[in-house]
């Protein structure tokens, strides 16, 4: 007699063999470079002479030294706000658009999605430059402030403020609008709520751009950022075991922040479903791995063999909306727009009165798009691959997501805390100035990995079809948007390719602005060299194309979530 055994555990090998290329990945560019910051950290030298062991030495420096404490609080500090902005303004507006209909949500959608492709840190920073001149005034005049060391930390913050609310609110509304449309609204939200904030915080700690740019760190330290002080040590001092150190630290930070979110992710039992374009989802179906006679009442099986709730509804909100929903969410809408306008102010005005520059050409394109790009294939597809494996073919049955554990440290980790490490490492195989250098260093994007799980579990509970069909393909959309949004990340990123790139014919485009803006000081060159005009409109017609075909079908689901049931 044959058991049916067999097909269920060579899912769960294929599953397995799906997560090797990650596994791999992750080693190479997570865990080796991880380990070789934290040895670093205990040298000394390395650079201008030969390195020594220096034990807890260069700890004891940085810890006992007020510039580290300083740039610490500097940079939770400069969090506060963009983090109200997250976890208060963005569900407020999620929710206002979702009780005003489809076609106010998905209109708030295009909005949001400009917000997004035209985010440049190197760019805004540039435009409140202009800010600097005797002459500014409106709110780029705030940036006077940054000339004195009592107003400067100030200013940055409410300059740091007013460039990220649109493009921190429009995120963090993308990631709250599916959990109202997945069942119970409190369960999903609450727990996206935590991934937001923690997120946001994440990324705060890990700020250089802007500061660098509009203040160096200066005046007298006043400014300076975590991820500025690691620079100043390891690349501007020559000593590299203390900006190890630094990033040994900010690593450790954001080390337990992704942790914290993977563990909330699976206890949460949190998943992505993805409803059909029509709107209504399709009954569940038998499986191949399971008997018929062995599944719940109302339920399908799953290829871990548990069981998956039947859907009750559509799981949407696209019932036509009572005429005080949408008032308030086209009110909604144009409050966000107002507000989003005068805050980015600044750069829009640069952008349309800064002349052109050579710094945008051609050559300075390539070495930004091209790297970007091809980083983002590789990083998102091996990501894919292995949340086809752990999300959809569940190679721990239930508790599968609980492997997300092993690369949860980095999920939140940029290039700065690895940038030594991985500096060295180019350095010595003879890399830097080269084009090579200028790929991105990761081979695995977790934070794909993270979102492209989930929506294989959501889909693998769902899929009355064989995997191919039901998992495969209905998650290949998502995959190719994460590569399009690790790509514009990849392009903006100014660390790493200053760190690689010393001529001027490997510049990127931040690079190139940086260098620019060195050169003619407060003058105010080439606002948009970082958002050319056509990347910004290729860029803005996908985004708006997977928003309204794609994104808004999506629908976030908590272990507490229950599927509403559509009005007749």
């Amino acid at each position: 007699m044959t058991s049916p055994t067999p097909p269920q555990t060579s899912y769960r090998a294929l599953g397995w063999l799906l997560a090797v290329p990650a596994l791999f990945g992750a080693l190479i560019t997570l865990v080796l470079p991880t380990a070789q910051t934290i040895w670093l950290s205990f040298q000394s030298g390395g650079v201008l002479k030969e390195s020594t062991y220096a034990g807890m030495s260069n700890y004891g420096e940085v810890l006992g030294d007020d510039a580290f404490w300083r740039a610490l609080g500097f940079t939770l500090s400069l969090t506060v706000v963009p983090l109200l902005v997250a976890v208060v303004v963005a569900p407020l507006l999620a929710a206002a658009l979702d009780w005003g209909g489809a076609w106010t949500r998905r209109a708030g959608r295009i909005v949001l999605s400009l917000a997004i492709v035209t985010f440049s840190p190197v760019g805004v920073a540039a435009a409140w430059i202009q800010g600097l001149r005797r002459e500014a005034s409106g709110l780029v005049a705030l940036a006077q402030g940054l000339s004195e060391p009592d107003t400067a930390p100030g200013a940055l913050r409410l300059i740091v403020a007013a460039a990220t609310f649109g493009v921190v609110c429009s995120l963090a509304v993308i990631a709250f609008l599916p959990t109202l449309r997945g069942g119970t609204v409190a369960p999903a939200m609450l727990v996206v709520g935590v991934l937001v904030a923690l997120a946001t915080v994440a990324v705060g700690l890990q700020t250089f751009s802007i500061g660098l740019v509009l203040t160096n760190g200066g005046p007298q330290r006043s400014t300076g950022t975590l991820a500025g002080l690691q620079y100043d040590f390891a690349f501007r001092m020559a000593q590299f075991g203390r900006g190890a150190a630094v990033a040994t630290l900010t690593g450790a930070a954001l080390g337990v922040l992704g942790i914290v979110a993977t563990v909330v992710v699976a206890a949460s039992r949190l998943r992505i479903t993805l409803a059909p374009a029509g709107g209504t989802p399709a009954p569940p179906a038998p499986q191949a791995f399971a008997r018929p006679d062995a599944w719940p009442q109302g339920s399908a099986p799953l290829p871990d063999g548990s069981a998956a709730a039947a859907p009750s509804g559509s799981g949407g909100s696209d019932r036509p909306p009572k005429t005080a929903g949408v008032v308030v969410g086209v009110a909604a809408l144009v409050l966000f727009l107002a507000v989003g306008i005068l805050l980015s102010w600044p750069w829009i005005s640069g952008v349309l009165g800064s002349p052109g520059s050579a710094a945008g050409g051609l050559r300075t394109q390539v070495n930004t798009w091209v790297p970007a790009v091809a980083g983002a294939l590789v990083s998102v597809g091996v990501s894919y691959l292995a949340a086809l494996g752990i999300g959809g073919l569940r190679p721990l049955g239930r508790g599968s997501e609980w492997l997300l554990l092993v690369f949860a440290p980095w999920l939140f980790v940029g290039t700065g805390p690895l940038g030594v490490a991985n500096w060295q490492n180019m350095r010595n195989l003879g890399l830097v100035d080269t084009f090579l250098a200028l790929f991105p260093p990761l081979l695995v994007s977790v934070p794909a990995l993270l979102v492209l799980t989930l929506l294989c579990k959501g889909l693998a509970e769902r899929n009355d079809r064989d995997f191919f069909s039901g998992v495969v393909l209905p998650s290949l959309p998502m995959a190719g948007i994460l590569v399009g949004a690790v790509a514009l990340v990849n392009a903006q990123d100014l660390l790493w390719p200053l760190l690689v790139a010393q001529q001027p014919g490997l510049f990127t485009a931040p690079v190139a602005q940086v260098n620019e803006l060195g050169r003619y000081a407060v003058a105010s060159p080439g606002v948009g060299v970082t958002t050319p005009l056509l990347v910004v409109v290729v860029a803005l017609a996908i985004v708006v194309a997977a928003q309204l075909l794609y994104l808004d079908r999506l629908a976030v689901r908590a272990n507490g979530s229950r599927r509403r049931i559509p009005a007749a």
